[in-house]
């Protein structure tokens, strides 16, 4: 009787262990697989994006800010809203996304980010929060 108890345990034993492989294996690859940030994707220089304008829409009263890009490839820019240029600490200010593709070293290019229905009283201020580039690569025969 002995016997029989200690190799139901044994069994037991081997299946937890079993268990506990199949829902933690893949999470720890799952966190291996994801530690390294995709090689395409580099921060851009410091004076290659920038606002030039940040003006109120009179129409929809949203903020409108003016974004180019110089440089090479493809943008991603975060554009922050904000009352003010100095935020006090712990102040959270709307944000919006950009995607300016295509550009060349020869020209500019720009676009604009919508932000929210600002305040009648109060004068926005826009600036880049973030911004990333992503190589592009030449095509063959020149187009």
């Amino acid at each position: 009787m002995g016997v029989s108890a200690l190799k139901w345990q044994g069994w037991l034993v081997g299946l937890l262990v079993l268990a506990g492989l199949l829902v933690f294996a893949p999470l720890g690859l799952y966190v291996w697989a994801s530690g390294e940030p995709a090689p395409q994707a580099s921060a851009t220089a410091a004076g290659s994006v920038r606002v030039t304008g940040c003006r109120i829409d009179p129409a929809s009263r949203r903020v409108v800010a003016g974004v180019e890009a110089t440089g090479q490839g493809s943008y991603v820019v975060t554009v922050e809203f904000r009352d003010q240029a100095d935020p006090g600490p712990g102040v959270r200010s709307a944000q919006a996304l950009v995607k300016i593709p295509g550009v060349t070293p020869a020209t500019p290019e720009r676009s604009e980010a919508i932000g929210p229905v600002w305040p009648p009283a109060t004068t926005p201020w826009c600036g880049v929060a973030h911004s990333t580039r992503t190589e592009e690569e030449p095509t063959p025969g020149g187009g």
